[in-house]
């Protein structure tokens, strides 16, 4: 087999990210109808917040507040609080993608799997823990603890530190998000797999390998 080690991303390339789910049942808890218009006014704040974040302008405190900030005041509960609240429910809606299971047991004797992800270290842990996935994967890189996100070719550097490979020729990253995922894995030389679900690629970014469903890696590192 060509690669060695493979970096995936977690939401949406492992596991599904239904934060409408997990801000229904946040809210739940605070007695709160969390409706489909208050999901589009919280994404138009969350959105831009996350793109800050992946640009290295805000750090991930600012992010998991500020975007509760306003149902803070509006429940007068702490933003913090709201957000490991969020982090507690969406860990508990996750689910492993359709075919994920079976990739892993696929590729566990053949490569030395990991995570790297944008998301927070909180939910990875739970959200491993609960899928039982855990085992399958060497380490998580979350940046959250490493204080750099995706595309930051210090992200990658620092998962790269951990795993070791003998060359980058051995290491493929594997991610449904072409700004971060795929970007970062391209600058700092690694061969990249964009599971696209069925979008188009509008940007000049180019993954090495693109493929529509996670099952089909497979075949891309069988040959």
């Amino acid at each position: 087999m060509k690669y060695n080690w493979i970096l995936f991303d977690a939401d949406e390339t492992l596991f599904s990210f239904d934060s409408f789910a997990g801000l229904k049942q946040l809210f739940a808890n605070y007695h709160v109808d969390f409706t489909q218009e208050d999901f589009v006014q919280y994404q138009q704040i969350n959105k831009p917040l996350w793109v800050a974040y992946q640009d290295g302008k805000i750090d991930a405190k600012t992010l998991q507040e500020s975007r509760f900030s306003a149902w803070g005041k509006k429940l007068s509960v702490k933003p913090a609080e709201l957000n490991h609240g969020f982090l507690l429910s969406m860990a508990e809606v996750c689910r492993p993608l359709d075919g994920v299971v079976e990739l892993l047991q696929q590729l566990k004797d053949k490569a030395k799997l990991a995570i790297i992800t944008n998301g927070f270290t909180a939910m990875q842990q739970l959200r491993l823990q609960k899928t039982g996935l855990k085992d399958y994967f060497e380490f998580v890189v979350v940046s959250e603890e490493i204080g750099v996100s995706k595309p930051n070719p210090h992200f990658f550097q620092h998962a790269l530190a951990l795993a070791r490979p003998q060359s980058y020729e051995q290491v493929l990253v594997v991610g449904d998000t072409l700004e971060s995922d795929i970007l970062g894995g391209n600058n700092v030389g690694l061969d990249t797999c964009w599971l696209d679900h069925g979008r188009e690629n509008l940007t000049e970014i180019k993954p090495t390998y693109q493929i529509s469903q996670i099952a089909e890696l497979v075949n891309v590192v069988n040959k």
